[in-house]
């Protein structure tokens, strides 16, 4: 998961976010809410448990809820389908401390329709003096606020850089904000011998769907890399749910180990994963350094580390989540002749890094999330 660099405040030209607060702890319900206020949000009600969080729903309609895991009589993950039902659309946020039950409970969460969670401090005095806490807060509420309140525009036309087709196995479809330029599809493509995927916000339910849809039996031909941005514990447990769905070995990333076709690796929360070798025999190097981008696992490290290993024998694919990492990592892989796929605005959660490399011009194509899959399947089956 990122760490938010400065907090955006609501814009006084915007009717504020409204947001209601459902938490057991009178003093993160208190906490919370002033620094809401002082953003300039309006906390439309609070709530002590889930039931008491549905109960609520009709008069306040809340723009945004923040529903922590563990709560009595009710909790967050009994509340969240009601949530839903009662209040289609409403984006609802998950809160829960480090922990591996915690993990697990937020990604069902985020299966069942939460757009988000955020890993909370394990005590009343760690949420008191937690600024990255409070950035992280505050940078969702308005992320997802803005998104729930906002009509989106009418769908432009592409615009493509050349009448060939751009896309690998799909043509690219025409369901993107403003004017983006599609990279032709190269003339020479080598083999894929590698699957690269970066991700944030909105990315676990996102992986999930697209490496189902290219299977377990088409994902055998070649190792498959995963930067999604979260904290650690986390990453185990994602991986975890991911080799369960699809069918392979899924696992965090280890230092020195060689990948191989047929597994999934996945960046461990905290670390930035590096690969080092050769294509033919590529490892896994796990490093501290600082955060890139403000996200540690960062996209781009391992991005620039595969173009460096693969040249052109890279397919990657960037999905939902807020800010620009992977960018820089993506114009290395497209200019030493890689692949590269977006999803488009429409079915991202936010189209903060997908938007980025899409309006950079680096993109082979930019596809609806339900294409993408199906796409990535075709072009690893006519090159692999």
């Amino acid at each position: 998961m990122s760490a938010i660099p400065a907090v955006a405040h609501a814009s006084p030209a915007r009717s504020p976010i409204k947001v209601l607060v459902a938490d057991d702890s009178a003093v993160v319900r208190g906490l919370v809410s002033r620094w809401l206020s002082e953003a300039g949000h309006e906390v439309v009600a609070t709530a002590p448990n889930g039931r008491a969080a549905v109960d609520a729903l009709a008069r306040c309609n809340p723009d945004v809820v923040l529903l922590d895991i563990e709560m009595p009589e009710l909790d967050g993950i009994q509340a969240l389908p009601l949530i839903l039902a009662k209040q289609p659309g409403v984006q609802v946020v998950m809160m829960s401390t480090l922990t591996q039950r915690n993990a697990d409970v937020s990604l069902r969460c985020l299966s069942l329709g939460a757009v988000d969670y955020i890993p909370k401090p394990e005590s009343n005095r760690g949420v008191t003096t937690s600024d990255g806490f409070r950035n992280d807060l505050l940078e969702r509420i308005r992320v997802f606020g803005a998104a729930r309140a906002r009509r989106r525009p009418a769908p432009s036309a592409v615009e493509t850089a050349s009448s060939a087709s751009a896309a690998p196995a799909a043509p690219p479809v025409s369901r993107l904000s403003g004017t983006v330029t599609l990279r032709p599809k190269p003339r020479t493509v080598a083999p894929p011998r590698v699957l690269l995927v970066g991700s944030s916000t909105g990315g676990p339910r996102a992986v999930g769907e697209v490496l189902e849809k290219i299977g377990a039996a088409t994902l055998r031909r070649l190792p498959v890399l995963i930067v999604q941005h979260m904290p650690p514990v986390f990453t185990a447990v994602f991986a975890e749910h991911l080799g369960a769905r699809i069918g392979l070995p899924a696992a965090e990333g280890k230092a020195d180990e060689r990948i191989q076709p047929g597994r999934i690796y996945v960046a461990p929360g905290g670390r930035h994963m590096r690969l080092s070798g050769s294509a033919a025999e590529t490892v896994i190097r796990l490093d501290d350094g600082p955060p890139v981008n403000f996200c540690r696992p960062a996209v781009d490290v391992m991005f620039l580390d595969a173009a460096a290993l693969y040249g052109g024998a890279t397919l990657s694919v960037i999905l939902t989540g807020m800010g620009s990492d992977g960018t820089a990592g993506a114009r290395a892989l497209v200019e030493a002749g890689g692949t590269l796929l977006a999803q488009d605005e429409a079915t991202s959660t936010v189209w903060g890094m997908p938007g980025s490399v899409a309006k950079a011009g680096l993109c082979h194509a930019v596809l609806p999330l339900p294409e993408i899959g199906p796409a990535l399947r075709s072009a690893i089956g006519e090159r692999v």
